[in-house]
């Protein structure tokens, strides 16, 4: 199967792709110690710490998405003190919510958007977080193959060039031949291998 084959597999449902990706954050996020919050990340300007923070954000607003059709433009700051325990507790919430059937759009602000559409660009920032965790922790894990494969067309979608350098730093040249999370990370800025 050649690289551009594996890019333009069948996508699951959004459901199973954002319940796949929480699954990978989740084991990511069971490295994280309390003593190691001020380690670096692959995001350049954030450390553990305000990365758990930033992804408790995202599945909050996801959370908020699912259960009440509208999204605010500036979602709350946590409040816990473990934001390792705050990411998974949130986490089951918006499975939970899923599982109990979304409607069919979100407002965000005053637009629209699909919820399938919603739930897979979460399910990017969530396992592409989830990988910035582990590489935080020392603890570097894979994403799945089929499940860097299902999220590139996703982000190659909805990262346009006005997002470089803002909000992800500009791609990293992968060889033709790279497998699908090595291509996923690099488009998104990332090493698929960070020098230690």
């Amino acid at each position: 199967m050649t690289a551009t084959t594996r890019d333009r597999e069948a996508p699951r449902a959004p459901g199973e792709l954002l319940e796949r990706s929480l699954a990978y954050a989740l084991g990511s996020v069971a490295e994280v110690g309390p003593g190691n919050l001020e380690q670096v990340t692959p995001c350049a300007e954030w450390d553990l710490g305000e990365l758990l923070g930033h992804l408790y954000d995202s599945l909050d607003t996801l959370h908020e998405g699912l259960t009440g059709g509208r999204i605010g433009l500036f979602p709350p700051e946590p409040g816990a003190v473990d934001l390792a325990c705050a990411f998974r507790t949130r986490a089951c919430a918006v499975l939970g919510a899923w599982a109990a059937g979304p409607g069919e759009r979100v407002v965000v602000g005053e637009l629209p958007l699909d919820m399938r559409v919603m739930a897979a660009v979460g399910s990017v920032e969530i396992a592409v977080h989830g990988w910035d965790v582990a590489q935080a922790c020392g603890r570097p894990r894979p994403i799945p193959v089929s499940l860097a494969g299902e999220l590139l067309p996703v982000a190659r979608c909805v990262v346009a060039e006005e997002d470089r350098g803002v909000r992800f730093a500009e791609p990293v040249a992968v060889p033709a031949c790279a497998g699908p999370e090595a291509r996923l990370l690099a488009f998104l800025g990332r090493c698929a291998s960070r020098p230690e």
